[in-house]
């Protein structure tokens, strides 16, 4: 499983070969969250209010790159890394 992302201690991650609808993966201590990424809902899973509001802040920018990123792990490529949120 591909990390495209770390920041303030969240891990973002796609993994390889990983079924509809296109989403990723943020791990945040001991909590994670599936993230659709069209719709920047979380589909299963959940973290504290604060790191979700990072999470979905970096999401919303990085919306393209997500997409990309996810269907080339769909590929069984590795996705490009994505500039943390600063």
């Amino acid at each position: 499983m591909p990390e495209v992302s770390r920041f303030f201690g969240i891990v973002i991650r796609l993994h390889f070969g990983d079924h509809p609808p296109p989403h990723f993966h943020a791990i945040y201590r001991n909590h994670q969250a599936m993230i659709a990424i069209r719709s920047l809902s979380v589909i299963e899973g959940s973290l504290p209010r604060r790191a979700l509001g990072l999470v979905l802040e970096w999401a919303a920018l990085h919306q393209a790159e997500l997409l990309g990123g996810y269907e080339r792990a769909r590929e069984h490529q590795r996705p490009s890394p994505i500039e943390p949120l600063e």
